[in-house]
């Protein structure tokens, strides 16, 4: 399997640190939060995007995905999700990277309502996605945590540039085994996203192995091709300790998860 981690997990840190970080502690991707807050987000110049690139080619580190915020099921009101999609894709396009993060964020809708909002929006937009040669991964987030609920909208999409990412996270807050969430998955899963926490009731990260989330038994279900990106939420989180200590023994508690996974 190929490691990577996210930038939320260092915010603010700039590109060629975030780089170097990766290659120090052996991860071979980065999954790059876009916002205005950071130091890639939708209004970089082109100079800067190529400034990217050339940063991650110099170490030989991939960018996984862009992590965008559109939010595919908000009711129709509540803005230009299309708008905001098109320049996601076109700011992985122009980075190299073969992915963009969306979230569901259909609120207080009837969840048909919203799972047909989204799959609409998806259709779309995967077509132009798919003319970028970059994929868009609906995330196991907010108002669809399971992975039953993002394969009720992908599913109607159909469409091979439309896919998901596993928040191992929220599928477990919603009573989902990690085995029910990844037959749900499968057919659309791009990448997992793993981390841990306390408890159901404090979800203040934790270094990996160090809380109660189900690590072992999501794993037990990935192929050696699947990538794991450690989402580690300092950035609403700042009292928690400092992520690039972390790292190296991070990675090592997957790679030991997986050696147990493939003795038994």
């Amino acid at each position: 399997m190929k490691f990577a981690f996210s930038t939320l997990g260092v915010p603010g840190m700039p590109i060629a640190d975030v780089v170097q970080l990766a290659a120090d502690t052996g991860y071979q991707g980065v999954e790059l939060r876009a916002h205005p807050e950071e130091p890639v987000h939708l209004s970089m110049g082109m100079r800067e995007r190529a400034a990217v690139v050339r940063e991650f080619e110099r170490a030989g580190v991939e960018i996984l995905t862009v992590c965008g915020y559109a939010r595919v099921a908000a009711a129709e009101a509540d803005g230009p999700v299309g708008e905001e999609l098109d320049e996601l894709l076109w700011l992985a396009k122009d980075l190299g990277a073969p992915q963009v993060r969306v979230f569901p964020g259909g609120g207080d809708q009837d969840p048909a309502t919203a799972d047909a909002i989204a799959a609409r929006r998806l259709g779309a937009a995967a077509e132009t996605a798919a003319g970028l040669g970059v994929r868009i991964l609906l995330e196991t987030h907010d108002s669809h945590r399971s992975g039953a609920a993002v394969s009720r909208v992908l599913g109607p999409v159909g469409h091979k540039n439309a896919g998901a990412i596993w928040d191992v996270l929220h599928p477990w807050l919603a009573g989902e085994a990690p085995a029910t969430t990844h037959a749900a998955l499968s057919p659309f899963l791009g990448y997992v996203q793993v981390k841990d926490v306390a408890s159901a009731d404090d979800l203040t990260p934790l270094p990996l192995g160090a809380g109660v989330l189900p690590l072992a038994e999501c794993l037990a279900t990935l192929t050696e091709e699947t990538w794991l990106c450690w989402e580690y939420e300092k950035r609403w989180n700042p009292g928690v300790a400092e992520l690039p200590g972390l790292l190296a023994p991070g990675r090592e508690h997957l790679e030991g998860l997986i050696v147990r996974r493939d003795e038994k």
